[in-house]
């Protein structure tokens, strides 16, 4: 498989990023994949995405992506090809409504930093089957709107019992963190994990993104 990591920040740089680069680099010389990172957004071009299996945005803002750049991921995604967001993907593209449908929701807050126990809804999926029932994690926790579980299929979600719920955001304390979804004829994947660098040297976290990133470039 080919990768490409986009991880721009146009708002808060996240520190695990360098952190995040390596690891997705050290996978895929473990798989056998071929795999690069970058913070240029210029490399969001038809020439790039012909060649590739799956993109891969740790991104946050709005990106300095022109009308055609836009269409090309949406297109690349729709046509086929496979989606991974992680953490601050859905910190991206809040005007672009086409985007937010892809991925499955847009940031709203993140009212809980701590150590979270997090409920496994989907134990079978192949990038869940190493997670168990439950598992806990110290995590920056993302609530998001415009999200929807009737629209795609939620992996794994907070248990609201570990938590101050009364620091929430969603009327109905849905706060799933990990999901996935087929978008036309393409595959999308999102986990709100990875805030720390500390998770990005976890065995368990890096097996969980490998089989993320296998899923979404099946066909």
């Amino acid at each position: 498989m080919n990768i490409l990591m986009l991880r721009h920040s146009a708002g808060y740089e996240h520190s695990y990023l360098p952190d995040a680069e390596v690891a997705l680099k050290q996978i895929g010389r473990r798989e056998g994949w071929q795999v690069q990172t970058t913070a240029n957004c210029d490399r969001i071009n038809r020439k790039v995405l012909d060649n590739l299996d799956v993109l891969v945005f740790a991104t946050t803002g709005e990106l300095p992506l022109d009308g055609e750049q836009k269409r090309l991921v949406i297109d690349f995604v729709r046509g086929g090809k496979g989606f991974v967001g992680v953490h601050n993907a859905t910190d991206t593209g809040r005007t672009w409504p086409e985007y937010v449908e892809m991925i499955g929701g847009t940031f709203k807050a993140h009212p809980w930093v701590q150590e979270v126990n997090v409920i496994v809804e989907d134990p079978d999926h192949p990038a869940t089957r190493m997670l168990g029932k439950s598992f806990r994690v110290y995590e920056e926790v993302y609530t998001h709107e415009n999200w929807d579980r009737k629209k795609t299929h939620v992996l794994y979600r907070l248990d609201n019992d570990s938590v101050d719920l009364s620091k929430g955001t969603r009327a109905d304390h849905d706060y799933a963190l990990g999901w996935c979804h087929k978008f036309g004829q393409g595959r999308v994947i999102y986990t709100a994990l990875g805030h720390f660098e500390a998770l990005w040297y976890e065995p368990w976290f890096l097996n969980h993104l490998t089989e993320m990133v296998r899923w979404a470039g099946e066909r």
